[in-house]
């Protein structure tokens, strides 16, 4: 077992799933209150992820993290290292990759919101912060806490963007799955399916408790 490629994985998936709690509110929000020119353009940026396969998206993020980019040599000079290749670019590839599962089950829970709670707080006198405080962030828990969970297991089993953006350091950017990948091309077949194992325990429970706290939750609205 590759631990150190395990913490990694851990690393990369619980700053991914933190940033994208911030990013997929604010983009789930808007998506599911605001009416504005090129919506829809914008819905299909967002869960384009889900479609595009992975090298192909990682190749674009590999193009736009170069060292030949205004991207890439702004971060170069600010920090003397490089995007691709590095932990750094991991997590914005992560990010983006990652990006519907966050905001997909966010935007369906501030939907399912009925837009008479909210009116009926701002004429109780709560400010429009106050009302996502008080009024839309606990309705939309259960769609932010399975965003959050599938963010977090789909950016540990991560492969292709993860290959193509930051390649195979160890302890910078091998993930475990780049690790299993490693293992089985040396033929070490007990080590892959050791951390195979794993992942697939791992999924496994994750999916699981995304079904069982959406199940009980609906029991207890109902």
């Amino acid at each position: 077992m590759d631990w150190i490629a395990f913490k990694l994985s851990l690393s990369l998936s619980l700053w991914t799933t933190i940033i994208l709690l911030i990013i997929g509110l604010i983009v789930a929000r808007l998506l599911a209150w605001r009416s504005f020119p090129g919506k829809s353009l914008i819905e299909a940026v967002v869960a384009l992820p889900l479609i595009l396969p992975p090298t192909v998206l990682g190749y674009y993020l590999l193009t736009i993290f170069g060292r030949d980019t205004l991207l890439g040599q702004t971060f170069e000079s600010l920090t003397g290292d490089t995007l691709v290749f590095s932990f750094t670019g991991l997590l914005l590839a992560s990010v983006v990759y990652s990006l519907p599962f966050a905001t997909q089950p966010m935007l369906r829970a501030f939907e399912a919101i009925p837009n008479d709670l909210r009116e009926a707080a701002w004429c109780s006198g709560l400010s429009h912060w106050n009302t996502f405080r008080y009024v839309e962030l606990p309705l939309a828990r259960p769609g932010i806490i399975t965003g959050a969970i599938l963010t977090f297991a789909h950016t540990l089993g991560e492969f292709g963007v993860v290959l193509m953006v930051g390649g195979n350091i160890p302890g910078e950017t091998r993930t475990i799955s780049i690790a299993i990948f490693d293992r089985t091309q040396a033929f070490d077949m007990q080590s892959a399916n050791t951390m195979s194992l794993v992942l697939l325990v791992f999924a496994f429970v994750t999916v699981s408790l995304v079904y069982i706290f959406n199940r009980r939750h609906s029991h207890i609205v109902v």
